[in-house]
């Protein structure tokens, strides 16, 4: 999302030689290799390549997704496999667009997602669900806020199905981010911020990330936090923004 002017390739050197981990969305449409050769460690891929939580066919289409994507994930290491509610087409919409989620689908998903987290046991690997916001960016997802995926990954309670925290999401659909960090502390297996409005680095909204940080320190979170975010302007002036506002 930042250094969008060069090859994907260069994009992963420059945040690798700033000092920077790297994150990618789908898998499936990259060079995986080209990508390790980089040197850059990678913290987060998608999981998902096909699939959803609650339609027992999908659910085997997800599982199969998910092994694909652990296999593809050894070749950059040993990152986080993230996925959602549902999955998101390629203007980031939800494959299976859903308004309302009944008991019976909840049920269905605490299924699916506890064979997600056995797969994830099986292969040492760690799934994570993420948050979403329906009232601007993914209209119709299912188990779409902090408090869904959190009551989910709890209830499955596995260390290999954690919750990507996305706190941009959240401030849209929730708000109250340090209490959420504070209660979510438990289920945490990766943060992903960006300011509101405009889903730009920090210091670009209204998010007070510095006190982000704090809650996070407070809480003893040691995991990655991810600037899933657009540049405002220069794409290196906005990750040293990021780490100014995440350095205590």
């Amino acid at each position: 999302m930042v250094f969008r002017d060069l090859p994907l390739v260069e994009r992963v050197r420059t945040l690798h030689d700033a000092g920077f981990a790297v994150e990618i969305w789908d898998w499936t449409t990259k060079d995986l290799d080209e990508l390790a050769g980089t040197g850059a460690r990678f913290t987060s891929m998608t999981g998902y390549v096909d699939g959803e939580l609650v339609d027992p066919e999908g659910a085997d289409r997800l599982l199969a997704g998910a092994e694909r994507s652990i296999e593809a994930s050894r070749v950059l290491g040993h990152p986080n496999l993230n996925l959602h509610g549902t999955g998101l087409d390629d203007r980031g919409l939800p494959v299976r667009p859903q308004q309302v989620v009944s008991p019976a689908d909840w049920l269905a998903a605490d299924r699916t997602l506890r064979r997600i987290a056995a797969l994830g046991e099986e292969h040492d690997v760690v799934f994570t669900l993420e948050n979403l916001n329906v009232a601007v960016d993914h209209p119709g997802t299912p188990f779409a806020t902090a408090a869904d995926t959190r009551t989910l990954v709890a209830a499955v309670g596995s260390p290999h199905l954690r919750m990507n925290l996305d706190l941009y999401h959240a401030q849209i659909g929730e708000g109250n981010l340090v209490e959420l960090v504070r209660d979510s502390a438990a289920w945490i297996g990766e943060v992903q911020v960006a300011d509101v409005p405009g889903r730009c680095e920090p210091g670009t909204g209204e998010i007070h990330h510095p006190a982000i940080a704090r809650a996070l320190h407070d809480v003893g979170y040691t995991g990655t936090v991810g600037m899933e975010a657009w540049a405002s302007g220069d794409s290196r002036e906005a990750v040293e923004r990021f780490r100014e506002a995440f350095t205590l």
